[in-house]
């Protein structure tokens, strides 16, 4: 009897521990996505405590073109632009002066979950979810959730949020109220009055607008034409850059393989790039290229005495299959007083033989990756587990940038024949915020520079900037104007922001996979350094990059 007892209570025991350990993987927070496009000046800051705008210990660097992106990352742009690509084909674009953070890239069941808060600026997003993958990106003042394929705009601004909605539908959620939303509709709301939503039809584009249409287009346009070399119906993200800057060539026994233009039998893979140290995922290799993303993390690399180093395309015919990120497709060797990389064979198995050894050793030094290749001639090579200190440790830290700059924004309240306006203040404007009164006042003191405040219609469009057409200050309503009766306290009073407004809890998950779901917390994360750079190739931007990886980050999140 006690016999029995035990053999059930062990079967129990086992079941019990296969299914926690099934919900700890289901849950595990380490989906990596990608920079995509940077334009003009971008920066990330691996994690945060409180307000990333505000933390001076957030450790903010450039962000380089194809910055691998994890849960607790901040993403800048000052007078730039920026465009962020996910594993299944969604998109997000940031206007100048945005931040946002990456407040949860998860996975639940073989969801991927992406909630992200836009804490300033403007951002449009494209989803287009495969399974029961989950988008939802939050403002000042409520969370948009995308509700199957659509393309939406939120703005958010000191004084309220709006969003639009290009295609699809999205459903709008504030507290326990959902507001559903669909193409060609508006919702703003005040921050006075957070849970009175004015729903409008969709107003006119902007540059910004156009610019994000055009960039979708030649996106998918480039990714369908990738599918007749490659059955990828999970993963999509780099694909599109693949098919723009290289050829595909049929190698027996894997299939299509590529390889950039402009390269000939010599060419290195690691001949340009740049290494990236994370807390979590350690050294990572980024290429120069703006195709320098999937040759680098995924598949592996075959030498063709035809066309010399050919990317294999492997592990991306599953649907939400295991599809392992590696910080560099390549495997770390040493001989005596050299180490240096290998790149990877598809077949390599982990600690064991490069099966590419043969085919020529890539020598690291000073984490500068050599041009050209040594032969093993028979030299005893070990494999490492890891990147080497001696290698990779003159690499130098990389200066902390200071945080981005708070730009207020705000919406003004129009007339039927004047709608919401979008008004934004520049440094010597005479119209400041009133910490007293609690709202902006016209101190009705030109500019001294002769700069005027600059005026873009319709709620959530695009705000103009210096050298577009603008107003003078008579164009400014009168509900802007001062009407304290100390007239002259406003007047000598010095310009002031408004404060910055926490913003909304992101809502919970609501999928298939997992009513209410909802994660996020407070991530701790150690330094990043860079090291290792060359001279851009043939069509690269002349970008350097990082490597990423779950867990870390030290975001403090809202609640």
């Amino acid at each position: 009897m006690n016999r029995r007892f035990f053999a059930v209570f062990a079967a129990l025991a086992l079941v019990a521990l296969g299914l926690a350990s099934t919900a700890s993987a289901d849950t595990s927070h380490a989906r990596i996505v990608r920079l995509s496009l940077v334009q003009g000046d971008v920066r990330f800051a691996p994690g945060f405590r409180d307000d990333p705008l505000t933390d001076a210990n957030a450790g903010w660097q450039r962000a380089p073109l194809n910055l691998p992106i994890r849960q607790g990352f901040v993403l800048a742009t000052d007078s730039g632009r920026a465009e962020v690509e996910f594993e299944n084909g969604a998109m997000m674009f940031l206007s100048a002066n945005t931040v946002v953070e990456f407040y949860d890239l998860s996975l639940q069941d073989g969801a991927r979950i992406s909630r992200l808060v836009l804490r300033q600026g403007t951002a449009t997003v494209y989803v287009n979810p495969s399974n029961d993958d989950y988008f939802s990106l939050t403002g000042g003042d409520f969370t948009v959730e995308a509700a199957g394929r659509s393309r939406f705009r939120l703005d958010n601004f000191d004084d309220g949020s709006t969003v639009g909605v290009e295609q699809g539908r999205v459903n709008v959620l504030k507290d326990s109220k959902s507001t559903p939303l669909g193409k060609g509709q508006s919702l703003s709301a005040h921050a006075s009055d957070p849970g009175n939503f004015v729903i409008d039809s969709g107003k006119g584009s902007d540059d910004f607008d156009q610019w994000v249409s055009g960039r979708i287009d030649s996106v998918a346009t480039a990714t369908a034409y990738s599918t007749q070399y490659v059955n990828s119906p999970g993963y999509s993200a780099g694909f599109a850059d693949l098919y723009t800057y290289g050829s595909w060539y049929p190698m027996a026994g894997y299939g299509y393989c590529w390889r950039p233009f402009g390269v000939g039998l010599g060419w290195s893979p690691f001949s340009y790039g740049a290494w990236y140290t994370d807390a979590s995922w350690g050294s990572t290799f980024i290429g120069f290229a703006p195709w320098g993303w999937l040759p680098y993390h995924y598949g592996g690399w075959i030498f063709s005495p035809i066309y010399g180093w050919v990317w294999a395309p492997v592990g991306f015919g599953g649907y939400g299959g295991p599809l392992h990120y590696r910080p560099v497709t390549a495997v770390w060797v040493h001989n005596g007083s050299t180490t240096g990389i290998v790149p990877l064979h598809p077949a390599d198995k982990f600690g064991k033989t490069a099966q590419n050894l043969n085919q020529g050793i890539y020598p690291v030094e000073n984490a500068q990756v050599a041009h050209t290749s040594l032969a093993a001639a028979g030299g005893k090579w070990s494999v490492l587990k890891q990147a080497p200190n001696e290698a990779l440790g003159s690499s130098t830290r990389v200066s902390a940038l200071a945080p981005p700059e708070r730009v207020s924004r705000t919406i003004v309240a129009g007339t039927a024949a004047s709608p919401n306006r979008v008004v934004t203040f520049g440094r010597e404007s005479s119209i400041f915020y009133d910490p007293v009164e609690h709202r902006y006042v016209n101190s009705a003191n030109p500019p001294a520079n002769g700069e005027h405040n600059t005026v873009s219609h319709v709620v959530g469009t695009q705000v103009a900037g210096k050298g577009a057409a603008t107003q003078g200050i008579s164009a400014v309503p009168t509900a802007m104007r001062p009407v304290t009766p100390n007239t002259s306290a406003v007047m000598n009073s010095p310009r002031v922001a408004a404060p910055a407004r926490t913003p909304a809890a992101p809502a919970p998950v609501h999928t298939s996979a997992g009513r209410g779901y909802s994660s996020g917390g407070s991530y701790s994360g150690g330094g990043a350094s860079w090291g290792g750079s060359h001279p851009a190739s043939a069509g690269g931007s002349g970008s350097s990059h990082p490597s990423s990886g779950g867990g870390g980050g030290g975001g403090s999140h809202p609640h």
